[in-house]
């Protein structure tokens, strides 16, 4: 029993003390001068790199380059292999041809063994190669290192052009020589002769002690290295590798997610790089480039002629620096006589420096933005489709109290009209912050609680961290130890160290087989309690570690392999996320799609399911800020993001409460979640017109579920954006280049939040040279390529459908979406400047993975010629729904026609009845009564 209360104390003092701890202190996150790797690359200039090709090594395959490499300094002998791969994509590696020891090679980020195409040898002499793939190809210069990516004769891309590569080999500590003292005083290493003295003035002699005095200083350096309180051995020593990469044509640059910085990213000259490495920020800074939660080492290139990419994949601590130039032809390289143009040329130019690891780069070719996705989503994989719920409205905070609390939140709901889908339990609804538990006092009947949102059609998510209690009589601690499954310390032994439970270890999700026996732990039989309506939360697995360096795990501590955590930090997270999505698939037989939410990220975590910003604050500037961080994950490949609504920590105004619920309805992953020490901000707690105003926001997202399903259907497919910088629809459209407080939802609703406060008009850009666009408010049109004001009550958000477009919404709001899925459609139809449209419907059961067996309908509508025409595009998938069709509402239309025909595939002809209100040029049809699987005509009569 004493235990128990111990137990119960040092949890309430970790929940009120560590936040403070961690708040936004700078001092306990590195700078790169705190980093001996990230200075030391940092401060190798621009010149003439050690780095040449050994011409005579060369060997060529139908889609691939080999070449040795030598560091014309050290001697050391390094291996290039470069392919040809599919959709415009060229990947390099670099790595050691003889290590003393393997240097660790990212895994399971691929989908697969990316697949190869052919290239042909265009021209090779005695300074370089050219190898050439569909309209692309390949230079690799020999004297120096060097390649170049050409896209239509241009050059695209350009690696070590500035001659910053660095690659430091795994070698031996050197002992350093032990000076003896002469006759005369003088000291000289033993053995060395009188006669090999050196014969320089003393101020010389004087120079040289202090040069070998500043190199001994560094090699220490390179071997080990302090930060605060904190000790790092570096047992196997330095092995950081660094790269040059320039952007020859840019100007502007995105992604490198995740921190809370401006969508188009900013030159790092005089200031700190934008460093990736998985930490636990509380309170996060603004226009920052410290690292926050999560890593995806992606940078696109944009500008009108093309859109191009790196993938710079290494799960080491990474900084990467950014600065702009512009240079005339005659000045650089010959190869820029590729360039078109004027002879000034911009360019972007970066420096990526990894820890440890090797080389290992996908330079994506574009040419266009949806080609780029294309390319990254071929070789780590597209979005999985979530679960209809998953999309929908979630509530949480930390935390709901007990079964009671639960119960009242869940009926707060329904007195007031607003539809949720998911309830959330954060930490405390634990035994003692023991995880896959419950407090048996607080939640005594887990299982009926759940039963009991099931029956509405409501999900309950339970949160499951990756540190585990080190207490006797936890199952999950006790299994892990007798199985050896904990990460190890350097020495060995079982890594302790200190998170929300108290004292922890953490499960070392790099092993396959550690990873299958977490998965297990979801079964129903192990985790008592838990349902089949019951979903995870895998949060502080960057991980955070409450009294470790940066606030997580030594670099030094082993993980299966033998690989050290220094090697693999940014993928810790990833592992554990994959592990629960599988478990939770497993729980079904396969069958049912799993929901798992995570913290920490890499590339690939678009496979496990979605993440969010982290722990924000209330306040305007952290809304603001949430819109390009959210579109920059969706740049690389992590479209379903969100961040938590209303902010972490502190207390919004109501107004700021609205408007980021505002926001929010139109952001991928929907969520309203708060610190511990908020006040409650449930929607009917606020006065009538904010909750009446919150729960339209709601209603909002909602009624547009078939076209946010949709659009997730399109990314599982393809790797697409579900929201999207306007530049990304709009490529050759420069003013949009740096927008990131308006977007695209899909490519047809255009969203501008309100960001400040009090905040009555605010002004939108509309893209699209003779577009229209179309308020969804007023249904007002107005044209493309313009600049347009727009009245911003605390009711209206800003939203555009565009001219050409056909959505399906459902318009009849229930409790959940699970309760929607029978009720019928809306096709909203907006007509072009030539009175066309076209839009699509996806549409299955919501929840299983039928669908990858055909259980799916996916519909295409269009309009011309005053024709409606709605076509099944997969006639042999195997769906039937109830669902239909009970209005098409057609925007732009100015004049009513005399009657309307519906002709469909099961022989029904009839007559339509209609209204047209020609003060706003809108048109509804009544009741067209087809099933939405259904083919079938609307035919206009003029």
């Amino acid at each position: 029993m004493a235990t128990f209360y111990i137990s119960r104390i040092v949890s309430l003092l970790l929940v009120w003390i560590i936040p403070e701890i961690n708040a936004v202190d700078k001092g306990n996150f590195k700078k790169c001068e705190q980093s001996s790797f990230c200075k030391n690359n940092r401060e190798i200039q621009p010149g003439e790199s050690p780095y040449s090709v050994v011409k005579d090594s060369l060997v060529f395959t139908d889609s691939s380059l080999d070449v040795n490499i030598l560091n014309k300094k050290s001697n050391v002998l390094l291996g290039l292999k470069l392919q040809t791969l599919e959709k415009n994509t060229v990947r390099f590696r670099i790595n050691e041809r003889n290590p003393i020891r393997p240097r660790y090679e990212v895994k399971d980020v691929l989908i697969q063994e990316p697949k190869t195409i052919s290239n042909q040898k265009l021209k090779q002499d005695d300074e370089s190669v050219h190898i050439g793939f569909n309209n692309n190809s390949v230079v690799l210069t020999f004297e120096p290192f060097r390649l170049d990516f050409l896209v239509d004769n241009e050059v695209a891309v350009s690696v070590n052009s500035r001659g910053l590569m660095n690659f430091e080999h795994y070698r031996e500590k050197q002992k350093i020589p032990v000076k003896v003292e002469d006759d005369d005083g003088e000291g000289h290493p033993p053995g060395e002769n009188e006669e090999e003295k050196s014969d320089e003035h003393p101020e010389s002699e004087e120079n040289a002690e202090k040069k070998e005095e500043e190199e001994e200083r560094v090699e220490e350096e390179n071997w080990e290295e302090n930060f605060k309180e904190h000790h790092d051995s570096r047992p196997r020593g330095p092995c950081s590798v660094g790269l040059d990469i320039s952007f020859p044509g840019v100007e502007h640059v995105y992604g490198i997610p995740e921190h809370a910085d401006t969508l188009a990213l900013k030159t790092t000259v005089g200031s700190e790089p934008y460093r990736l490495y998985n930490l636990d920020v509380f309170e996060y800074e603004l226009d920052s480039r410290m690292a926050l939660y999560g890593s995806i080492p992606v940078m696109i290139a944009h500008s009108v002629a093309r859109t191009v990419g790196v993938f710079w994949m290494n799960a080491a601590e990474t900084w990467v620096d950014i600065s702009s130039s512009s240079a005339r032809k005659s000045m650089l390289n010959s190869l820029m006589s590729f360039f078109k143009g004027s002879e000034e040329v911009p360019q972007v130019d970066t420096h990526w420096i990894s820890e440890s690891g090797i080389i290992d780069v996908f330079v994506m070719l574009g040419p266009k933005p949806h080609d780029l996705f294309q390319e990254y989503a071929a070789f780590t994989g597209t979005t999985a489709l979530p679960p209809l719920f998953g999309i929908a409205y979630h509530q949480s905070r930390w935390n709901y109290n007990d079964e009671d609390d639960v119960k009242n939140v869940d009926k707060g709901f329904d007195d007031h009209d607003i539809p949720y889908d998911v309830l959330w339990l954060d930490i405390e609804h634990t035994d003692g912050k023991k995880y896959m538990t419950w407090d048996k006092n607080k939640f005594p009947t887990p299982d009926q609680m759940q039963k009991n949102l099931a029956s509405k059609g409501r999900k309950m998510v339970t949160i499951i961290d990756p540190h585990i209690k080190r207490e006797g009589g936890y199952h999950i601690h006790e299994a892990t130890t007798r199985l050896g499954y904990y990460v190890k310390n350097k020495d060995g032994g079982e890594y302790e160290n200190w998170c929300w439970p108290g004292t922890s270890s953490w499960i070392d999700f790099l092993s396959p087989e550690i990873r299958k026996w977490w998965g297990s732990k979801f079964a129903l039989s192990e985790y008592q309690g838990s349902t089949e309506t019951l979903f995870t939360w895998n949060d502080m697995n960057e991980p955070s570690v409450f009294h470790g360096p940066e606030i997580t795990m030594h670099k030094d501590a082993l993980h299966f392999g033998d690989w050290e955590h220094r090697d693999v930090h940014n993928i810790y997270g990833f592992y554990q996320h994959m592990a629960t999505v599988q478990g939770q698939i497993d729980r079904s037989g396969g069958r049912e799609r799993p929901f798992v939410l995570s913290r920490a990220f890499f590339a690939g975590t678009q496979r496990n399911g979605p993440i969010w910003t982290g722990d924000n604050t209330a306040d305007w500037g952290h809304l603001k800020a949430s819109l390009p961080m959210i579109l920059t994950l969706n740049l690389v490949g992590l479209p379903f993001s969100g961040a938590d609504v209303g902010g972490f920590f502190k207390n919004p105004d109501p107004e700021l409460l609205l408007r980021w619920y505002q926001a929010a309805a139109f952001l991928p992953f929907f969520r309203a979640h708060a610190h511990l020490d908020t006040k409650r901000r449930e929607p009917w707690l606020y006065d009538e017109q904010y909750k009446n105003l919150i729960r339209d926001a709601i209603r909002v997202r909602y009624s547009l579920l078939p076209y946010w399903y949709t659009l997730f259907y399109h990314a599982s497919e393809t790797g697409t954006p579900i929201v999207r910088p306007l530049w990304v629809e709009y490529p050759e459209e420069k003013n949009t280049f740096s927008m990131e407080d308006e977007f695209l939802l899909g490519k047809d609703l255009l969203v501008k939040p309100v960001t400040t406060q009090g905040q009555n008009s605010i002004d939108v850009y509309l893209p699209g040279k003779g577009e229209y666009w179309y308020d969804l408010h007023d249904f007002k049109i107005y044209r493309g390529d313009s600049t347009i004001y727009v009245s911003t009550p605390l009711e209206k958000i800003p939203v555009f459908q565009r001219g050409g477009s056909i959505i399906a919404t459902k318009q009849r709001i229930r409790r959940c979406s699970a309760l929607m899925h029978k009720d019928p459609y809306t096709l909203t139809m907006a007509l072009n400047p030539s009175a066309e449209a076209e839009g699509d419907l996806y549409v299955d059961d919501g929840h299983t993975f039928d669908y990858k067996n055909g259980a799916y309908i996916y519909m295409k509508f269009s309009f011309r010629g005053g024709r409606m025409v709605a076509k099944r595009e997969t006639p042999n998938t195997q769906y039937t729904t109830a669902a239909w069709i009970e209005r098409i509402v057609i925007l732009g239309i100015s004049n009513a026609p005399k009657g309307i025909f519906l002709t469909s595939d099961g022989g029904e002809n009839r007559h339509l009845q209609f209204t047209h209100d020609p003060s706003t040029h809108t048109m509804t049809i009544k009741k067209p009564g087809v099933n939405i699987a259904k083919e079938w005509t609307i035919t206009m009569h003029a």
